[in-house]
């Protein structure tokens, strides 16, 4: 024990006293806290740390300085997150904790997740109106009834913009787009088609076309965007209106098997009750009776009628009843 005492203390502990000494102690490989000066100087750095000269002192919030007629526009000028600092509403969003309620909006990531309209205020967007007023033209005079709105711009175009809580406010749905333009709806008399091209453009677009309303729907949702899918949708109304106006070598080989519908003008029908009628007048002694006549007649009116019923929408209980009162009448049975 006394030769140990003798030869003193180890070199690790003179290389430390000399690094602290030069100022070094930062980059020793002895731990700090081995020494006792170490210990009292982090202790001296804790205490100096809890004095109130390193305490930050918080401002008050916005909302405790906001006079009550301010301008709200100036707070929320443009979409932003919520700001629980600026909003002077009691507002609690969130899963209440142990039955109680729902936390309140300081802090509260739920109000900062979801979208707002906070700076779409009535007064906010009579702002926006009154600025964008000066680079609008007047509505057209002309233009005062929906009638002559769809007679000049037969085409609609509709889409949808969602608003929903989600990790983006982009939803895949509204990329869709219908002709009405994710709609497009076009009347089919408004636009400039013979009695040909509108056929062909029926028989081309298939169900998308609507006999009860005469409204055509084209909907374009395959394109990742919404405007993409608008310019495709417009592309595919310009090439079916083209291609209906085109008549094949073939088409005029069609006879009235093959017809899209029942046609009574010039149809075997038709000759077939003006022979019957003209032998029937001719069976009572009456002669010189024009054929423009016989068909204006009442008679061959409903014969018209309940033949191109039964020929285009089939055979059905109603039609078949109206066909045989038609003929009954015809051969004065």
């Amino acid at each position: 024990m006394a030769a140990a005492a003798l030869v003193g203390p180890g070199p690790r502990a003179v290389l430390a006293r000399c690094c602290r000494a030069a100022g070094l102690a930062a980059y020793s490989s002895v731990p700090a806290g081995s020494t006792g000066e170490g210990q009292q100087r982090e202790a001296s750095i804790r205490r100096r740390g809890r004095t109130p000269q390193f305490v930050r002192l918080h401002a008050p919030p916005r909302t405790e300085r906001m006079a009550v007629n301010q301008d709200w526009s100036s707070v929320y000028p443009t979409a932003a997150a919520f700001k629980a600092a600026s909003v002077p509403l009691p507002i609690r969003m969130g899963y209440p904790v142990k039955r109680g309620v729902p936390p309140p909006k300081e802090g509260n990531l739920e109000l900062i997740k979801i979208p707002n309209f906070l700076h779409l205020t009535p007064p906010a967007i009579k702002k926006h109106c009154a600025a964008l007023k000066d680079f609008c033209t007047e509505w057209p005079s002309a233009l005062n009834s929906d009638e002559k709105c769809e007679q000049h711009f037969p085409v609609e175009i509709e889409t949808v913009d969602y608003v929903s809580a989600g990790t983006s406010i982009r939803n895949p749905k509204a990329r869709v787009v219908t002709l009405r333009v994710s709609s497009t709806v076009v009347k089919l008399s408004n636009l400039n088609l013979d009695d040909h091209a509108k056929k062909k453009l029926i028989k081309l677009v298939g169900e998308r076309y609507c006999k009860d309303t005469d409204i055509l729907t084209i909907t374009t949702d395959r394109c990742p965007l919404r405007r993409q899918n608008y310019d495709y949708g417009i592309h595919l109304l310009t090439v079916l209106y083209h291609e209906s106006w085109k008549t094949e070598m073939w088409e005029s080989e069609k006879t009235e098997e093959d017809m899209e519908e029942y046609i009574w003008e010039n149809s075997c029908s038709q000759k077939n009750a003006l022979d019957t009628l003209v032998r029937i007048k001719a069976t009572e002694n009456v002669s010189n009776v024009a054929k423009e006549e016989l068909l204006a007649s009442e008679v061959v009116k409903n014969y018209r009628n309940s033949v191109t019923a039964l020929k285009n929408e089939g055979e059905t209980e109603s039609n078949m009843s109206q066909y045989k009162e038609s003929v009954k009448k015809l051969l004065n049975i």
